[in-house]
């Protein structure tokens, strides 16, 4: 399966049971979806169908599971399903139900994998979109639970559990590949304490609950129709569910998240924090339509990637990138720079030459950020096909567009173009050698 392309199901696949906190008959089905649709909810039992976005912004409650409502239509105990498909591999899915809530299986997002296993998966046309963590994000809350994301090459987790009074404190780290979500967090069933059960069932919930589909914690003892499947199966499970609670974000990440006493309530208030994070990066200065696929980078990673610096650094940020042939940046021309003064007196235009230069640095970015790329530096070679549509003026932000058309040992050829707004402001192709500096 190839990680660079978003994936859908191959075909649909149904699993019928009974829902955990509800105990209601229900019947499940997956269904593909386009690319760029995300995972969406579909109540099959309620006359007009409705949908339901899995996004953080749905969130309603998360006592116990993780709730996502539409107005009056909710579903409930979500994590376990969007668990298994962002472990899985599965971009875009459409969930039906016919009741408000997944079933339970045997309280592990397992029957989940088989569903998706026996529905297959299908690469899409459209690049997967993954946001690589820059910079670390933490949460605490007063319940001693603390998570943390940090930087990392790829998608960890890093979970301890700590029950009451330090009961069944264990601990789980690992990668999470379909292969390694399949083997070593799936199996992993949701547990309660004993003690907190009569409260739970006073509250309307767990009324589907069983010895078949839940571990019940007496004391230091452990009630299962099952020796448990793991040594450290509570902090298993509760990687499972921070998986299906941070895919609420919206964005799958590259990041290492480091969780102590995770549950649904702060998980789900760092995927809408992450949600939010997101935004804020991708945030523009005028109104501009993104092509599909991302990677953000502020200027403190563009200054490890570029050796220029000012005032000949031209890119302020790179908003976009997908795979490693396309990528955009920006710069926002403001009366301050110093080619101004005398281009011209009294009627400043930001030189054509330099949005070349412009173009050539968000280029260099697609080569650079390689890593048996560091410490070289990008050598304009010629510009060819080059063209000046329109004046950029002080307040413009400018966007630059760079596309890879060849690539041939060193030598790298680029079509690129600079807008303003909706508007070319030129465009050229270029190419540009790698050396070392």
């Amino acid at each position: 399966m190839s990680a660079d392309v978003q994936h859908t199901l191959a075909t649909s696949a149904t699993l019928e049971g009974t829902s955990l906190h509800t105990g209601a008959k229900v019947t499940l089905t997956l269904r593909p979806a386009p690319a760029g649709h995300g995972f969406k909810f579909r109540r099959t039992d309620l006359a007009d169908q409705p949908f339901i976005d899995a996004d953080a912004d749905k969130v309603q409650t998360v006592e116990r599971a993780t709730t996502l409502a539409e107005g009056s239509v909710k579903v409930h105990t979500v994590e376990h399903v969007l668990s298994a498909l962002t472990g899985m591999g599965v971009d875009n899915a459409l969930i039906e139900m016919d009741a408000n809530e997944p079933p339970i299986g045997d309280g592990s997002s397992r029957p989940f994998v088989e569903l998706i296993k026996k529905a297959g998966l299908a690469p899409q046309d459209a690049p997967r979109k993954i946001w690589e963590i820059r910079e670390p994000i933490h949460q605490e809350s007063g319940d001693g639970t603390l998570i943390t994301i940090v930087p990392c090459k790829t998608f960890r987790v890093s979970v301890t559990n700590v029950g009451p009074e330090g009961r069944f404190t264990q601990y789980f780290s690992s990668e999470v590949t379909p292969e390694l979500y399949e083997k070593e967090i799936s199996p992993a069933r949701t547990f309660v304490y004993y003690e907190d059960v009569k409260p739970l069932l006073e509250k309307g919930l767990i009324k589907g609950g069983s010895l078949e589909n839940a571990v019940v914690v007496r004391g230091n003892e452990v009630m299962s129709k099952e020796a448990l499947r793991f040594h450290n199966e509570f902090a298993r499970h509760k990687a499972l569910d921070l998986i299906g609670d941070l895919i609420l974000s919206g964005k799958r990440i590259l990041g290492h998240v480091i969780a102590v006493k995770p549950g649904h309530g702060p998980n789900s208030k760092l995927a809408a924090t992450l949600k939010r994070e997101y935004a804020r990066m991708r945030s523009l200065a005028a109104p501009f339509v993104l092509p599909h696929g991302e990677t953000v980078l502020n200027i403190h990673d563009i200054l490890k990637i570029l050796p220029h610096r000012y005032p000949f650094l031209l890119v302020d940020r790179i908003i976009d990138m997908v795979g490693d042939t396309k990528c955009t940046g920006i710069k926002n021309v403001t009366i301050n720079e110093p080619f101004f003064i005398g281009h011209f007196p009294g009627h400043p235009i930001m030189p054509g030459v330099l949005q070349l230069e412009a173009m050539a640095q968000v280029s260099s970015v697609l080569m650079l950020r390689k890593p048996e790329n560091a410490g070289k530096i990008g050598y304009f070679m010629s510009a060819d096909s080059v063209k000046w549509r329109r004046p950029v003026l002080p307040g413009d932000t400018l966007h630059i567009e760079a596309e890879v058309i060849k690539i041939r040992g060193s030598i790298g050829q680029t079509r690129c173009r600079c807008m303003v707004g909706n508007e070319v402001a030129s465009e050229a192709e270029l190419k540009f050698a790698l050396v070392q500096q």
